[in-house]
């Protein structure tokens, strides 16, 4: 499904959230202060803008209230990071993701309406960018710029029916590593393993692929 994004601080956590989202084909607003950053991300995304954030009209000026997901990526200026995560709130962003320091300055965020907070010291930007893309990645580990090993639910198509009818790797260019339900996981399991309600199927697979999937 395509959306459109916009990403404001193009840190390293930032620029690689953005990276990642305009690789895997979606528009990209990036917005920094620093004329740099900007230039640096500029032939990457569909619009990099030199703007302040903090500035309540130049958020409007830029449309940013038209986009489906705002990323606050600020992480030097805790102050401008919550302002600017409460300002898209209120100008309806219906999913605000803002990066935070620590856990209080976390709590802060959540209180202001962040939908998502993520630690960056935990959440790399490229496993952040693949969460936000597909609703049912639960875990996303990059092996290598195309190939990953994710954890999914299980999409609703797939319950009642074995690896084998599902025939992953020809439709989809998936490898089941594991099927795990509750405390219990199956490592390797045979064509004839049937998927399950609530599974969570762990997969190698190209990003691209990963997009395929059903829901």
């Amino acid at each position: 499904m395509h959306k459109q994004f916009v990403v404001i601080g193009l840190g390293r956590f930032g620029t690689s959230v953005a990276r990642t989202l305009s690789s895997l084909g979606h528009d990209v607003l990036a917005i920094d202060m620093k004329e740099n950053a900007v230039q640096a991300i500029m032939n990457e995304v569909t619009h990099a803008v030199q703007a302040d954030a903090r500035e309540e009209e130049n958020l409007r000026a830029l449309g940013v209230r038209n986009f489906d997901v705002a990323v606050v990526a600020i992480g030097d200026d805790l102050q401008a990071n919550i302002l600017i995560t409460l300002m898209l709130k209120e100008m309806g962003i219906e999913y605000v993701v803002a990066k935070a320091q620590t856990n209080l300055h976390g709590r802060v965020l959540e209180k202001v309406g962040a939908d998502k907070i993520i630690y960056p010291e935990k959440d790399m930007g490229v496993r952040v960018a693949h969460n936000l893309v597909t609703a049912n990645i639960m875990d996303f580990i990059e092996l290598s710029p195309d190939y990953s090993i994710v954890e999914i639910l299980t999409p609703y198509k797939f319950i009642g029916k074995s690896l084998g009818e599902l025939n992953l790797r020809a439709k989809y260019g998936i490898s089941v590593m594991a099927i795990k339900n509750g405390k219990k996981v199956e490592v390797a399991p045979g064509a004839d393993a049937r998927i399950q309600e609530r599974d969570i199927l762990v997969v190698v697979s190209s990003n691209k692929a990963i997009e395929k999937l059903p829901e």
